[in-house]
């Protein structure tokens, strides 16, 4: 293994999930972002999506995110978005409900973040 990442995942109530990985993907404002072991330090604002963690121990983690920022600094990697959400925690009839009251409702930005909640499950 070329190293391991420090990986915080942090809602603005809980750490949503948080140990050693290989990698991270995100979305932030300027695109896609994968961070490997020993990437350079950045601060980047996170648009809301997908992120995926692949975990020391290879297990793949998936969350939904909102509007946030990631931080990158000495093989740690911060996750930090309000609205975070792991695959495990959604259940898909919900989501599909409150996407067609969104849709209903013309609020575009709840049912941009339910659709990125419904994208994590199909992994």
């Amino acid at each position: 293994m070329a190293g391991v990442l420090q990986v915080e995942l942090v809602a603005a109530d809980r750490v949503v999930w948080s140990g050693e990985a290989e990698r991270v993907l995100a979305r932030t404002a300027s695109g896609d972002l994968g961070v490997l072991a020993n990437h350079a330090p950045l601060l980047s604002v996170l648009v809301p999506g997908v992120v995926e963690i692949e975990s020391a121990d290879g297990e793949r983690v998936r969350a939904a995110v909102g509007e946030g920022f990631l931080s990158v600094a000495d093989n740690r990697v911060s996750v930090l978005s309000e609205d975070t959400f792991l695959a495990s925690e959604l259940d898909e009839a919900t989501l599909k409900a409150e996407l067609a009251q969104a849709t209903s409702d013309e609020d575009e930005a709840a049912a941009r973040l339910i659709e990125n909640k419904l994208r994590v499950l199909q992994a």
